[in-house]
């Protein structure tokens, strides 16, 4: 008998209420309302092939509504990839199982993105759509012809970062993205008409999307609405009316079925309405066949895709770049060694903006931009020019004032392949894009961040643009790499780190005064260490003064003062915490002895956490107030940053 397409998504919704009655935790109703679509996507539209997950012209299915995870889980298991096994969605939720509460892309091939935090897999969809254009204009359609689909619900919809999102990929004109609206009209706490009333397909409309609607359990509708959005030039939203928990007789349609396990009776119940008649975590013969082949329908097109790629004369550049292989050190050599005979003097942030210059030319697969700050955070080059919707093979976007749609954008581009992103705001707007920053980090991401004005050295603009506290809880986040350069040297290594890492993220914290350059030697990358000393004592050491950017420069005038008085002083120039932390007790006791010598940190910022380098009887010179709006040399004088105002508490510990 044949199997009809209903049944085939009855087994996503007996899978989702199986697994989250199992653990006891989860949200059925998502996957049980969205089943219907999902079946059609499978069935008619997205283009996959299991057996080869990270094929590159693979369509890219996003999971925006991550809490709807047993959705992914389901639809991945049915269409034959090697995991989820069932037995993995046995243990949906439980320690050491892929089928985490949300989808994690390190757990599970076919899970595109990370997602969880609702709006970031849309908005990441936008920087995969993005990538795709890109790739698409330098290689053509024989290499480079596919979608960005996405499915997300009412919360994705809401979230701030779905308008710097959706305002995105409109501007751009991103036909190939099209997001499936999860449109149930159900929160958490109940209705969605207790906290908003707004027109949705109206603003899509007005950000330039193309908006149709259909029954989302009429499988004829849902066919219909994605054919006319895969049809239509711009980015589309389909809108799918349907029912959460459909198939539970008493809960469907509510809140009750949003967040918690169905129960026992209602399973039973719903069961019968379904007329499922198969035990918990099995799926008749007839209807995994139906949906196994679906996934063995993907392969032609990928093996006529592997045909066309290795008659193509441009494989090699294109396996490279999807392979991420960059060799910046190679490609800085020269640079290198001309600023070692220059020594320019110059605000870090323009020394990056040189470094970019050899860099972009090296490796065409650098993709900058800017969140309306490219004349502050110099991250244009002329190998750039503009991306935009007439031209795609652009390498420069214009973000405009959308921080965290920026940074989301870089992550779903990093994700995608054959692109490495990076993009420029202002440290202290560091905090507007730290979720998606985060997410780089959790997932192993190629993204680098030049945030720029790194200090009150910034000036007038005042404390509510002048960092603090940014630097340490930067810090603070698990595999991200936070560079502070102190000259030209240190950012050209701290770009050759960034690009060469390709499994995280990395940031550039770039000053905007100028700087005099403090190293002359370019024969190894000091800061892959982290740390090192950058001048040594020239008496008796009696002090190590560690500083990090603007303040290795500062660090150097206390040493002389210091020095002037017979006071031995190392300088150490960290330009990266984490990376010093990271080295072997050998080294890192080389650097910092821990043999009584007073160790003084110095750096234009908080105070906080610079014991764990300095020991518990160290000094630690740092801002633990907001600054004011002043010239930048006027406060770094005022708020004790000088060889003059340092010097005296130096000597004052040293008793």
């Amino acid at each position: 008998m044949t199997v009809n397409q209903r049944q085939m998504a009855n087994a996503i919704r007996a899978l989702a209420m199986d697994a989250v009655q199992a653990a006891n935790s989860g949200h059925p109703g998502m996957p049980m309302g969205m089943a219907d679509v999902a079946t059609v996507l499978y069935s008619d539209f997205l283009k996959f092939d299991p057996a080869d997950p990270k094929w590159p012209d693979r369509d890219r299915f996003v999971l925006s509504a991550g809490h709807g995870s047993m959705l992914a889980y389901a639809t991945l298991h049915l269409t034959g990839y090697a995991r989820p096994t069932m037995d993995n969605i046995r243990n949906f939720r439980q320690l050491h199982s892929p089928c985490a509460g949300h989808p994690e892309n390190f757990e599970l091939e076919g899970v595109e993105a990370t997602t969880g935090p609702l709006g970031q897999g849309l908005a990441m969809a936008v920087g995969m759509a993005i990538a795709e254009r890109h790739l698409n204009a330098v290689f053509g359609d024989q290499l480079v012809d596919h979608r960005t689909w996405v499915v997300a619900g009412d919360g994705c919809l809401m979230e701030g970062i779905n308008h710097e999102a959706i305002g995105l990929a409109g501007h751009l004109g991103l036909g190939r993205l099209n997001v499936l609206w999860d449109d149930n009209r159900i929160t958490i706490d109940g209705a969605v008409d207790l906290s908003s009333s707004e027109d949705i397909a109206a603003r899509y409309a007005a950000t330039g999307w193309h908006v149709v609607k259909c029954d989302g359990h009429d499988f004829d509708d849902i066919r219909r609405a994605m054919a006319e959005a895969v049809a239509d030039p711009r980015p589309s939203l389909i809108a799918c009316h349907t029912i959460i928990g459909y198939g539970a007789p008493n809960k469907q349609g509510s809140s009750k079925v949003h967040g918690s396990p169905l129960g026992d009776e209602e399973i039973a119940a719903t069961r019968q309405q379904l007329g499922w008649d198969s035990a918990p975590f099995e799926v008749p013969d007839d209807i995994l066949s139906a949906w196994r082949a679906l996934g063995v329908k993907g392969v032609s097109a990928k093996n006529e895709w592997q045909v066309r790629l290795s008659n193509s004369s441009n494989k090699t550049e294109f396996m490279r770049r999807m392979a991420g292989d960059i060799d910046a050190t190679s490609a800085m050599s020269a640079y290198k060694a001309q600023l070692a005979v220059d020594q320019p003097k110059a605000a870090t942030r323009k020394s990056s903006e040189m470094a970019l210059g050899p860099l972009t030319e090296a490796f065409p697969e650098l993709l900058g931009g800017s969140a309306d700050l490219t004349g502050s955070n110099n991250t244009k080059t002329s190998f750039t020019k503009p991306l935009n919707k007439d031209d795609y093979s652009g390498r420069y976007i214009y973000y405009g004032i959308r921080e965290f749609g920026m940074a989301a954008a870089m992550n779903g581009m990093a994700l995608h392949g054959g692109v490495v992103p990076f993009g420029g705001t202002f440290l202290i707007f560091s905090d507007y894009a730290r979720p998606a920053i985060r997410l780089s980090a959790l997932q192993g991401l190629r993204v680098v961040y030049v945030l720029t004005h790194d200090s009150i050295g910034q000036g007038e603009d005042g404390p509510t643009h002048q960092p603090i506290e940014q630097l340490q809880s930067l810090r603070m986040i698990p595999n991200l790499e936070v560079f502070r350069p102190c000259d030209a040297i240190e950012v050209a290594e701290c770009w050759q780190l960034a690009l060469e890492r390709n499994d995280g993220p990395s940031v550039l914290a770039l000053s905007r005064q100028d700087l005099a350059m403090v190293r002359t030697s370019v024969d190894s990358n000091m800061s892959a260490k982290g740390a090192y000393r950058i001048q040594s004592a020239g008496t008796a050491r009696k002090v190590i003064l560690i500083a990090t950017g603007s303040e290795v420069a500062l660090a150097a005038e206390v040493a002389a003062q210091l020095e002037a008085k017979g006071i031995g002083a190392d300088v150490v120039s960290m330009p990266s915490m984490t990376r010093f932390l990271a080295q072997d007790a050998a080294y890192r006791n080389d650097v910092l002895p821990d043999d009584g010598t007073l160790r003084v940190s110095i750096e234009a910022g908080t105070t906080f956490g610079w014991s764990d380098i300095t020991g518990s009887n160290g000094l630690n010179i740092g801002l633990d107030r907001f600054g004011a709006s002043a010239p930048g040399k006027v406060l770094m004088d005022h708020f004790g940053f000088s060889a003059d105002k340092i010097t005296p508490q130096i000597i004052a510990k040293l008793g």
